[in-house]
């Protein structure tokens, strides 16, 4: 399986919009996210179809991304995994306006 091309990534991009609205991660080349020093998440391309790999742990989480519905469980599993006292950009901003 190799790392997506441009070709791939562009397919994703309406998923990268949202990756990145994620403060604790910065996209070191186009669809590769670190988060401080370390690889966290990068897409894969195969005749299978699309693929994201979601760093847990110590190791990787492989799940399939070529469908809306399955990059909305790519979201959810990543709102679950980034461990930081911040709230995701992209949640944080749906709550503007908000009264508590």
């Amino acid at each position: 399986m190799k790392h997506a091309g441009n070709d791939a990534l562009d397919v994703l991009e309406d998923l990268l919009q949202n990756v990145r609205k994620y403060n604790q991660l910065t996209e070191k080349k186009r669809g590769t996210f670190y988060r401080k020093s370390g690889a966290f998440l990068h897409f894969h391309e195969d005749p299978a179809g699309l693929f994201a790999d979601l760093r847990v742990g110590d190791g990787w989480e492989r799940l399939r991304v070529s469908t809306k519905a399955e990059r909305k469980v790519m979201l959810a599993r990543l709102d679950q995994t980034v461990d930081s006292p911040a709230l995701p950009r992209r949640i944080a901003s749906s709550r503007k306006g908000r009264s508590a």
